[in-house]
């Protein structure tokens, strides 16, 4: 048999793709990696979802959506179809096509990137990975991720990027609950490592996805991708930033923002809040600062962001010490109820959610802390917090809000009773706007 050259491997791989005959293996069945493998399969593409977790594989097996804005049937369907599987053997990362990476890229405890997760996913690709397979990454990092740390431990092999194999980089952008845009609709950023590994890479997009955008690089769709988050980022500290100065001043940020946004050019609205969550938005700026540093750059207005988000928990917890204060008592001993452990509103996802990181705070200064969350029946396991007891959400009760010494409002789900809970707490701590006009026992922070 003649050896494949490097423009049959990629013309094979390309007609495979379009005729949707190329096998498709998501590495990560998490918010970003199981819609992507069920818009594959729903497209008619064969997908084989990898993760660790075996409850995971165990769920999907059956059909059913751990995810809480997935509707299981969607799952269902593609398995019962046979177009969709889920498995914890990584042997099998031979047998797709096309290896796309959706594994967690959080920050360690020095606020420095963690690569521990893309490592040993690309470690675990590199035992078995074949000629005439296309590799993406799709996990946020700092640009040279891909064409560097990936593809050196790809070519530890013996196979050559661009001749033997196949790398690019394409940015997720999941935002978990939106109901205006879904992985499909959302247009997708692609960049090669090489010129021919960014055609394959657009072509399996092109497949499922309504837009592809391609750029002249993996570094270039690495940065944009982070470029988008630390845009966000950037304007929320500003928000948060504002939002303390105009308390010293006793105005009312909301009523601020409000009138400002009527400005129908020049001005985008952003809200302040306790903190940052989510995956992307809290971590995004300390990778890029943490690059630029390696070419002798400091990314102050960056970091300063950074920094402001990070206090606001702790200036929550701030305002609730006043509040408890000017009632005559102490955080120590005092019974706190956690409204929304989520990061943001409607959504079952506890990723970096600053609730965290205030309970955390409430419990090193003595506080009894209980929640609730209607999405959100029982705490995970928390990476970034790993001495916080499990907890179950407790039922929003008036008899269990007259029992807290203090509610305080992190995350303004639309299932939760604001008006039970103004008439029957003693003290509500407000981060997110939800009461408007002035109460004698609300604290907005």
């Amino acid at each position: 048999m003649p050896e494949m050259t490097v423009e049959s491997a990629a013309s094979e791989l390309q007609k495979r793709i379009e005729h949707r005959a190329a096998r498709v293996g998501i590495l990560g069945l998490g918010y970003v990696g199981l819609p992507l493998g069920l818009t594959f399969a729903e497209k008619g593409f064969s997908v084989i979802g990898f993760d660790v977790d075996p409850e995971k594989i165990e769920a999907l097996g059956k059909g059913a959506s751990y995810i809480k804005h997935l509707d299981p049937d969607r799952v269902g369907a593609v398995t019962r179809a046979g177009l969709f599987a889920a498995t914890a053997d990584f042997s099998r990362v031979a047998e797709p096509d096309a290896l796309i990476i959706c594994v967690p890229t959080p920050l360690t405890l020095q606020r420095e990137p963690d690569m521990s997760f893309v490592v040993s996913t690309v470690t675990e690709i590199a035992k078995r990975l074949r000629r005439g397979q296309l590799v993406v990454l799709e996990s946020t990092t700092y640009p040279g991720t891909t064409d560097v740390l990936v593809r050196g431990l790809l070519e530890e092999t013996g196979l050559k990027c661009g001749e033997d194999f196949f790398l690019a980089f394409s940015p997720e952008r999941e935002d978990p609950g939106n109901k205006s845009f879904a992985t499909a609709t959302i247009p997708k950023i692609v960049g090669g490592v090489d010129p021919v590994s960014g055609d394959l890479a657009q072509a399996l997009y092109d497949q499922v996805i309504a837009r592809t955008v391609r750029v002249d690089s993996a570094r270039t769709a690495e940065a944009a991708k982070l470029v988008e988050n630390i845009f966000r980022a950037v304007n929320i500290a500003l928000v948060n930033e504002l939002k303390t100065v105009f308390d010293r001043m006793g105005i009312d940020v909301w009523d601020v923002l409000e009138a400002a946004a009527t400005k129908p050019f020049g001005f985008m609205r952003f809200n302040p809040g306790p903190g940052l969550g989510g995956h992307c938005i809290p971590l995004d700026p300390f990778y890029l600062a943490w690059k630029a540093r390696e070419y002798g750059v400091t990314a102050k207005f960056i970091e300063l962001a950074g920094e402001v988000n990070v206090q606001m928990p702790h200036y929550v917890l701030q305002k609730l010490q006043f509040g408890l204060n000017e009632r005559g008592k102490a955080v120590k001993g005092s019974r706190i109820l956690i409204l929304g452990l989520s990061y943001k509103k409607d959504v079952d996802d506890t990723r970096e959610s600053p609730a965290f990181e205030i309970i955390d705070g409430l419990l090193r200064m003595g506080a009894q802390v209980s929640y609730h969350d209607p999405h959100i029946p029982r705490t995970p396991r928390m990476r970034s917090w790993p001495l916080l007891k499990a907890m179950d959400s407790q039922p929003l009760t008036r008899d269990l809000l007259a029992s807290q010494d203090a509610a305080v409002i992190v995350t303004d789900h639309s299932a939760v009773d604001y008006d039970l809970i103004l008439r029957s707490s003693p003290l509500v701590v407000d981060s997110r706007g939800v009461y408007r006009r002035a109460q004698p026992n609300v604290v907005k922070a």
